[in-house]
């Protein structure tokens, strides 16, 4: 398995808590591309500088379904120590046993969390960080800035929508949304909702958007493309503006990572004390400051201007739909199989 050691020296947070240091090897298993490079920038590295006499090699296999498929197949050996996966993965990993329990009493940030983060882990590990999802369109062929989800359904715009469809959790909240716009209830049905997203279908180019929707908006192949926010904020300010992130009035969902001990790894004691380094308020203001995360630390103190490019702004929290990730678990299948037989197969394309 491919680990990129973190060996680089950076300063430690200033006012952090005492911690006995840990060394050897400790193996994070997260996320590839870009969530690689700024978390690693802000959270490992200096995980890494308390630590000197500890080497952490990140292993990125893409998505949280392969990073669950890892799991599994070194069950009897694992060899990761640490994990950060989506809810609805981590979920499962929890419930067969691939991952541990942990309170409080070995990792205090728990205790610093808000409720949502608490709960969304369950018995194992709590949330790491919150996305939420978004539109992003292209601000060179969209003027003014469009505030509603309604405006994809045009006409015009017939080949020119990239919409992840699920098993994609995308494509999972923009159902739950979409029901709401509808003036339904994601838990009492979806009927409107695939009604909408049927009528819907023949304008979208792909429902399965290759490499990302935001690539295919700079490559001029798309107008408009669901996607997540901290990826488009960055992918904002690196397009100088090109791609615009529109959070929808009509509401959007929590899209939430949680961090996990992995069961019977290598070094648990290094892996307790990152999660408890990761949790904690400096960590999660570095990376919500670095790469727009909401953070799931309520000590956390993130620049104004940051936390206004996140859900986590009081001036969007009414926007919020409160997914339930477990009840999602277990409709995704059947939300799946409507999305194939009834929106994807009425597309024009």
């Amino acid at each position: 398995m491919r680990g990129i050691a973190i060996a680089a020296a950076a300063a430690a947070f200033v006012g952090g808590p005492a911690a006995a240091q840990v060394a050897g090897t400790m193996t994070l298993m997260a996320y590839t591309g870009i969530f690689q490079e700024h978390y690693t920038a802000v959270v490992v590295e200096p995980f890494r500088a308390r630590n000197p006499g500890l080497t952490v090699a990140y292993f990125a296999p893409g998505t949280s379904a392969q990073m669950l498929g890892i799991l599994r197949s070194q069950r009897t050996a694992p060899q990761t120590d640490v994990v950060i996966m989506d809810t609805t993965t981590a979920a499962i990993a929890c419930a067969e046993g691939l991952v541990e329990k942990i309170t409080p009493a070995e990792v205090p940030a728990i205790d610093e969390l808000v409720p949502l983060a608490r709960a969304s882990g369950g018995e194992c590990g709590p949330a790491v960080t919150f996305d939420h999802f978004v539109i992003v369109y292209d601000t060179t062929k969209v003027s003014p800035a469009p505030t509603s989800l309604r405006v994809l359904w045009d006409e015009k715009l017939r080949g020119r929508i990239a919409v992840a469809a699920p098993p994609n959790i995308q494509g999972l909240v923009l159902t739950a949304i979409v029901e709401r716009m509808e003036g339904g209830d994601y838990t009492r049905g979806i009927d409107r909702a695939i009604a909408k997203l049927r009528a819907l279908a023949p304008l979208v180019q792909t429902f399965d958007p290759r490499p990302d929707g935001y690539s295919l908006i700079l490559n001029d192949q798309v107008t408009y493309a669901t996607g997540w926010n901290a990826r488009s904020q960055l992918y904002h300010d690196q397009s100088n503006g090109r791609i615009g992130v529109m959070l929808p009035e009509e509401g959007t969902a929590f899209q939430i990572n949680t961090i996990n001990v992995v069961r019977g790894g290598p070094n648990r004691a290094a892996a307790v004390a990152f999660v408890q380094h990761a949790l904690a308020a400096e960590a999660q203001t570095a990376f919500t400051n670095r790469m727009f995360y909401g953070p799931t630390n309520g000590r956390a103190t993130p620049d104004p201007a940051a936390l206004a490019r996140t859900a986590v702004d009081p001036r969007y929290r009414e926007r919020l739909i409160p997914l339930d990730w477990g009840d999602i678990v277990k409709l995704r299948d059947a939300w799946n199989n409507r999305w194939r037989r009834e929106v994807i197969a009425a597309g024009g394309r």
